[in-house]
């Protein structure tokens, strides 16, 4: 009986898929013209914005594997990433890119060390619960500058933001609690910064492949993963027109106006919040147009949400990019509803003088040089990038020598 009812289960699980994807292709013959202007717009901005900010770094990420750097920040971080987020090291390197490239470049670093079994299939779903996350220069040049014309806002967006990343990581740190973890290769009693290196040239010598063959393998690499991310951009920004023709989008925003509204969110919110649940861009922008109605912390905070929550589209990048892998979606799924609670959570105390007074802060140098005209230009997003990873490989690095030190220094206390 057990095995009928599976069996029917996914007679009608198959049966309900081929009516959705029919229902859309026939929606895509009855809506032509909107639909092409759509997918020309999911486009642009895969062209114009996420190609060069990712690009240029799946590269560097790939060569820095290659060559054992991860490997090396491995045992750098151990004594950081370990006690902190229950992840190896090697989570230290993922966390740095992912911090300052932006989504989907954490979940694309944790599904590499899953297939070298640089950590487990736990560590990995911890791992990429926190390392997928907006970057740096879209929450102070698109958000903050683009759509709510003011630079001061980004730290506020930011802090809330990557602060909530945090506290999800650590949050994760209980998941599945049990299970085996990763452990360094060997024993080695000598000094941690030559233990780092002896690991980052073992790497290499086992990866064996020449500087042309690897940067060949990364462009490679690199290109598939982002006409993959270009597809799905496209696809869902068609998918949001065509749900938006129908009056789907319509229907949820009257189904979900009671629920907001109880939670103490303004009406005006209800559309970009539905908007926001499929592509945080366009709810993001939605919820900046709501100035003369809306407080500008609770823009704040609604817009803090739905990035973390990153949109449908993002989760499909993400579930794509995880399926070459043992990685279980579903924890990422918890921990982005986690995320988009203490965002907005953290927004709201972050925030709070935004509702009396205009606060005056000293903005990050990128971010002063971003225009409100539009997105910088290929070189001035790669340079910005780059210069953002920097600051965070720094700080990464200088918190894994401290926690070294103070590690070697521990048993001579005893």
């Amino acid at each position: 009986m057990y095995r009928t009812n599976l069996v029917l289960l996914s007679q009608l699980k198959s049966l309900g898929l081929a009516l959705v994807a029919l229902f859309f292709a026939v929606s895509l013959v009855f809506y032509p013209e909107p639909t092409f202007q759509a997918s020309l717009k999911g486009l642009k901005i895969w062209w114009d914005v996420i190609f060069p900010a990712l690009f240029p770094f799946f590269i560097a990420s790939e060569i820095l594997m290659g060559l054992g750097v991860v490997h090396f920040m491995g045992i750098l971080l151990e004594p950081l990433m370990r006690p902190l987020f229950r992840v190896p090291g090697t989570g230290g390197f993922v966390m740095a890119m992912g911090f300052a490239s932006g989504y989907p470049m954490g979940a694309k670093l944790t599904a590499r060390l899953r297939e070298q079994h640089l950590l487990t299939r736990v560590e990995g779903e911890r791992l990429v619960s926190f390392t997928c996350t907006a970057d740096p220069l879209f929450l102070f040049g698109a958000v903050a500058v683009g759509f709510f014309r003011d630079a001061s806002y980004g730290i506020t967006i930011a802090l809330a933001h990557y602060g909530a990343c945090v506290l999800v990581g650590w949050l994760m740190r209980f998941h599945n609690g049990g299970d085996e973890v990763t452990t360094l290769s060997h024993e080695d009693h000598s000094f941690f910064l030559t233990r780092a290196f002896r690991a980052m040239h073992h790497a290499r010598l086992q990866d064996g492949r020449t500087l042309g063959k690897l940067m060949g393998d990364a462009i490679q690499s690199s290109i598939q993963t982002l006409l993959m991310i270009g597809g799905f951009i496209m696809m869902f920004s068609v998918i949001i027109q065509v749900l938006t023709l129908l009056g789907v989008t319509h229907v949820l925003v009257l189904l979900i106006s009671p629920i907001l509204q109880a939670a103490g969110v303004p009406m005006e919110m209800s559309a970009p919040f539905v908007a926001g649940f499929f592509e945080a861009t366009l709810g993001v922008q939605g919820i900046s147009n709501t100035l003369p109605t809306v407080s500008p912390t609770d823009q704040l905070a609604v817009a803090g949400a739905v990035l973390a929550w990153s949109g449908l589209s993002v989760h499909a990048q993400v579930v794509s990019i995880l399926s070459k892998t043992d990685i279980r979606y579903t924890p990422y799924l918890v921990a982005r509803f986690i995320h988009a609670g203490l965002a907005a959570a953290l927004t709201y105390l972050l925030g709070a003088p935004l509702k009396t007074a205009e606060t005056v802060v000293a903005i990050p140098a990128f971010a002063a040089r971003i225009s409100v005209s539009g997105w910088p230009s290929f070189g001035e997003q790669v340079w910005w990038n780059a210069e953002k990873t920097l600051i965070v490989f720094t700080v990464m690095i200088g918190l894994g020598l401290i926690m070294q030190m103070m590690r070697s220094q521990s048993p001579a206390k005893r």
